[in-house]
Order: structure tokens, then sequence, then C-alpha cells
């Protein structure tokens, strides 16, 4: 079989564009909700142990993730990437917009929190689908040589959507002031979510359906179930060195993003306002270094990216976090080394994590792998984190968790095989060493 012409430039660039929307909106809602942690305690988690319940109610749209991977991705796989990412972005905007409608505790008492927790469950189950979905996408519409570029515009969309989020947090805190904020104006940036998942499924409902899939989808047509034994039986190796991966991805990006303006606040005593800008500030800097790591990924390989990400990281995530307790000037330096150490790792998730699978179980196996590992390990870290300084007072445990975490992606890394410039088409598993790509039907399992 020839292999298929690249996208024209138009066509990939609103692939790329759709893609990213719909990571934007998803981390628009984490970052609001870390930005907006000391409001949302105030209106549904009064009392002593409030911010607590506050990373509990972060950390609890986590658990239905795995569920929603183990739905949305055999069937990506059987139907195709587009119609569920169409289907993900509605229900991951709606409940967004829906947490900023919820009457607060003093209205509503108990059932105040229990309906947060209830969306923020509904986020996570389709959030199981939306990420495994846009990068096994992007990944397949982009060229072989320059995977690494165009997907790091993902993790652009990524970090905008968080910094955007705190970014919209900050404004109506400078706007509104702290008493407005804290009786109705967090709920304005939650209700933002909604047209931006409008637009975002208005793009995806106009995309073309992957080349890559459309290649296989008459060669193989597992039923969901037998898709998942596939991958826990013939792709163990594959699955397994993905959650390793993820383990030190995420732990660094909730502890890191997520968890660090709560941390500022309750352990060095710094104000609201300045540790949104100073995640801001941040943000914007990994942000706009995405592009160049992406592409320098695809010159040096996937392999060196992660290698000095989860070394450096292991290295210097104590001293940094030694640093920031110094003030607020060194709070921002070791923030942003930190943070340059990890965009290695954030711009070539959608280059090197679909290219772990083959095709006919590609959505899948990242969905599912990505997903338990991340709810097990990444939505769980804010809450560990400030469990253990609450019990312990050991305000450097945020970095031991880094390394511990990067010591896990160290050891997944010698089971990761080198993907640079390699196809994706076909239904063998991608292998530099191995550039051909295999159009039979896999074993059944």
């Amino acid at each position: 079989m020839t292999k298929p012409a690249d996208l024209e430039p138009g066509v990939l660039k609103r692939a790329v564009a759709a893609s990213a929307l719909g990571n934007a909106t998803e981390w628009f809602d984490y970052g609001v909700y870390s930005a907006a942690t000391t409001y949302i305690t105030s209106a549904f988690f009064p009392g002593s142990l409030g911010t607590l319940g506050t990373m509990l109610g972060f950390a609890i749209s986590f658990i239905l993730r795995p569920l929603g991977g183990m739905v949305w991705g055999p069937l990506g796989d059987r139907i195709g990437r587009k119609a569920v990412m169409a289907i993900t972005i509605l229900l991951m905007a709606a409940a967004t917009g829906a947490i900023g409608l919820i009457p607060g505790h003093g209205s509503i008492g108990v059932w105040a929190p229990i309906l947060l927790i209830l969306l923020r469950v509904v986020q996570g189950f389709s959030t199981g689908g939306e990420y495994g979905g846009a990068a096994t996408y992007l990944a397949e519409c982009a060229p072989d040589k320059r995977r690494g570029f165009f997907g790091s515009f993902l993790e652009f969309g990524t970090l905008a959507g968080f910094a955007g989020g705190t970014a919209v947090v900050a404004l109506c805190q400078l706007v509104l002031g702290d008493d407005a904020m804290r009786d109705w104006g967090w709920r304005i940036p939650f209700l933002i979510a909604i047209p931006l998942g409008l637009v975002g499924w208005y793009l995806r409902s106009h995309l073309d359906e992957s080349p890559v899939f459309t290649e296989i989808a008459d060669t193989d047509t597992k039923k969901p179930l037998a898709v998942l034994r596939e991958l826990v039986t013939v792709y163990r190796r594959e699955t397994l060195t993905l959650i390793g991966l993820v383990v030190a991805l995420n732990v660094v990006n909730y502890t890191l993003l997520t968890y660090q303006p709560t941390y500022l606040e309750n352990t060095l005593g710094i104000g609201e306002s300045t540790t949104s800008r100073m995640v801001l500030i941040g943000e914007v800097v990994m942000m706009l270094t995405l592009p160049f790591f992406g592409r320098l990924s695809d010159t040096v390989g996937r392999k060196p990216m992660w290698l000095v990400s989860v070394v450096g990281l292991a290295v210097l995530a104590v001293p940094m976090y030694w640093l920031m307790g110094k003030g607020i000037v060194w709070a921002v330096v070791g923030f942003i080394v930190l943070g340059l150490f990890y965009v290695p790792q954030l711009s070539t998730i959608s280059a090197t994590f679909p290219a772990i699978f083959p095709t006919q179980v590609r959505y899948a196996g990242f969905a599912l792998g990505y997903n338990v590992s991340t709810a097990v390990f990444g939505g769980t870290a804010p809450l560990v984190n400030e469990w253990t300084i609450d019990r312990t007072g050991w305000t450097l445990f945020p970095a031991v968790y880094m390394v511990g975490a990067s010591l896990i992606g160290l050891l997944a890394w010698f089971f990761l095989r080198e993907t640079k410039g390699t196809s994706l088409r076909g239904t063998d598993v991608p292998d530099a060493d191995d550039p051909e790509p295999n159009f039979e039907k896999a074993p059944a399992t």
C-alpha cells in the first residue's frame, strides 16, 4: 500500500486547532479550579478541613478517568477518532459550566459539595476520552518528520487553557475584589467554559477522519472488550511503559501547575493574587518554549528529551523547592527552572505516547494507560501533598514526591522505543529500527 500524501496545510492547521482547543477547554477548568481553590472552599467546604475537601473534589474527578478511557478509547478505535472527540468536549464543557451554577453550602447545605463532586466525576469520565483522542488524532494527522513540532501545539493548548483559567481568575480578582469573588465572582470563569466548548465542538465536527485510522478501518473490527484484552496480553510492555512515563509526567504536572498556588499560600504565606500571577508567569514561559522543544524532538528524538527531563527533575526538584522558601522572587525562579525541565516531557506527549501503540489499539492504549496512571498518581498529587504537609509539616515533601516519580519515569524510559520520523501507519508497533508499516490484520486474542 502506498503512503498517502501529507494533509494539505489548511487541513492540518484545522486539525491542530481543533485538537488544541479541546485540550485548552479541559485544562481551562483545572486552571480555574486550582486558582479559585480558596473561593471554592468557602462556597462548598466551610470548616477547618475545607482545603482538603476542595483537594478531594479535584482528585475525585480522576476516579472515573480510567473508566472513561475504557469506554471512549476502544470506541475511538472502532468508530473513529473524530466522533468521540466531538462528544467528549461537549460533556466536558457542560459539566464545567454547570459548576458555576451550583448554589453554595449556605443555600442548599450538603447538596452543594455533593453536586460539585458529581460534576467533577462527569468531567473525569469525559476527560478519559478527550486527551487520548486529541493526541492520537493529531499524531496520526501530522507529517512523520514533524510530529513533535505539530504535536507540541496540543500541549500549547494545555498550558493556554491552564494559564487562561488562572488569568481569568486573576482578572476577576483585580476587577471585582475579594468580597465579590467569594460571593459570586468565582462563578464567572467556570461559565466561560461553555462557549469555549461549543467552539471546540464546531471545529471538531467539521474535521476529516484521521488518514491513518481510515487506512485500517476495514481490516480490524474488534469489539471494545477484545481491544482491552489485546492491550493487557499482546501489548503489556507498551501499556506498562506508558503508565511509568505518565507517573513522572503527571506527578510533576499536578504538583507544579495545580497544587503550587495552594502550596505557596498555605506553606509560604504568599497572598492569593501574588501566587496566581507567579504561576501565570511560569506557565507563559513554558508555553512559549513548547514549539521549540517539540521541533527539537524531531531532530534529536523523543528518548533524549525524556532522559534530560526526568534526570534534571530528579536532581533539581529539592534544591528548587528549598529556593522557593526564600521569597517570592526565588519562588518564581525555582518554578521556572523546574518548568523548563518539565517542558521536554510536556512538549513531546503527542509525539511519544500515541507512537507506543499500533493503530488498531492506539486510542484505547493511550486512553487506558494514561488515565489509570493519572488517576492513581496525577490527580491525587495535590491531595497527597496537602495531607502530608498538614500531618508532618515537611514543606519539601512535594519535591521529594517529584523525585520519586521521576525515577519511576527513568525506569520506564529504558523500555521506550525511539519513534522519531517513524510512520504510525499499519498494525505493527512503530519502531525507528523497523520503519516499514504492516497492514495485515492483527492476530486474534
